[in-house]
């Protein structure tokens, strides 16, 4: 077992302690990659809080990037110092789900807590959504890791983990957006901006975004959007059909928020669907008249991670960011060190970040 350093979370709702953990070398299918770079997703801070539950105490962190720096004897395909990204999607590859094209599902568990890492004593440490990413090093399955440009910058390339795959797959693979839909966003953040890129890739004729503040709009409006409609005005989706001049073939809801769920369908079109991408805590429920689904063939349908083949999907986004056809630097907010998790984390929960990166000084 070697040592390295990791924010571990002891109790929900409390700040990240940075301290000494113990790491073991990878076996089989393994790959250990020194990190670095590791951006602050939603996901981690809703774990924290506990709205999830959870085994603790416990590394959170999954939207990752840095070097292989050791390959388990089974290994085939990757190189030690190859650059990668990597990702919370552990995929057993031999399971229905993935056998049918869908890695995001594996139905194969794994349970974290009896993983790769353990605490400087040699107790429990649970490697949180197959990854840990809040460490100077990571043990996961090959399946989890992509390879990337060696000029790719490390804290652009980690944001590939999650939230660009998320926003961006939710547009093409879950709703399947076609040239000339309208579309309705609702939520500008991280994951929302990423949905907005999404579909205005696929051809959308109109992307509304939808959000509490005007701030988020306009930035919205940089990432592709059409129009902006505050969500806080009385009856939103009325905008939004005076702006395309019809319902929404797609809405996208990329926030967490069950006054979101609540609304969503108000907006679609005769035959639409709601994508719904944001993870409410568990307990969250929402309402709405199946009638009217039903009356309008209108649907709902879940996405996680954006329904994304990883070996598939991040190579053709890499593609897309090399021609300037996706945004990726203008999503970074700040960049901060490890040390500092806490401050990233608060600035990430005050809602005005894109995406918060922790950065590792090699030196």
């Amino acid at each position: 077992m070697d040592t390295i350093k990791a924010a571990v979370c002891h109790a929900f709702g409390e700040p990240l302690v940075v301290e000494d953990i113990s790491i073991r070398a990878p076996e089989g299918s393994e790959v250990e990659v020194t990190l670095d770079a590791v951006a602050i997703c939603h996901s981690d801070i809703t774990y924290m809080q506990g709205d999830w539950g959870g085994s603790l105490p416990a590394v959170y962190g999954h939207e990752a990037a840095g070097r292989i720096s050791a390959l388990g004897n089974h290994v085939r395909g990757l190189s030690v110092g190859e650059p990668v990204v990597v990702t919370l999607i552990r995929a057993c590859q031999s399971c229905s789900n993935c056998a049918s094209g869908s890695p995001v599902t594996c139905t194969t568990p794994y349970d974290g807590d009896h993983g790769p890492i353990k605490t400087q004593e040699g107790g429990k440490l649970h490697q949180a959504m197959a990854t840990g990413g809040f460490a100077e090093r990571v043990v996961v399955e090959q399946s989890q890791v992509v390879r990337i440009p060696d000029e790719m910058a490390m804290d652009v390339a980690s944001l590939l983990a999650c939230g660009v795959i998320t926003g961006v797959g939710a547009a093409v693979n879950a709703a399947n957006i076609r040239p000339g839909e309208v579309v309705v966003v609702i939520g500008a953040g991280g994951v929302g901006l990423n949905a907005i890129q999404g579909a205005r890739i696929a051809g959308a004729s109109r992307i509304i975004a939808v959000d509490m503040t005007e701030d988020k709009l306009d930035t919205a409006i940089e990432f592709g959007a059409t129009d902006g409609v505050l969500a806080t005005t009385e009856a939103p989706w009325k905008s939004a059909f005076k702006a395309a001049g019809r319902g929404a073939d797609a809405v996208l809801v990329t926030v967490g928020a069950i006054p979101a769920y609540d609304s969503a369908p108000r907006y679609l079109a005769a035959g639409g669907k709601v994508v719904m991408v944001g993870m409410p805590p568990s307990g969250g429920l929402s309402q709405y008249e199946p009638v009217i689904l039903a009356a309008l063939g209108q649907g709902m349908v879940g996405s996680k991670m954006g329904d994304v083949v990883i070996q598939r999907d991040i190579p053709w986004m890499i593609d897309l960011y090399q021609q300037g056809r996706l945004k990726l630097d203008e999503l970074i907010s700040g960049r901060w060190r490890l040390d500092q998790i806490n401050e990233a984390i608060a600035d990430t929960k005050s809602g005005a970040a894109r995406r918060n990166v922790i950065i590792f000084d090699r030196r």
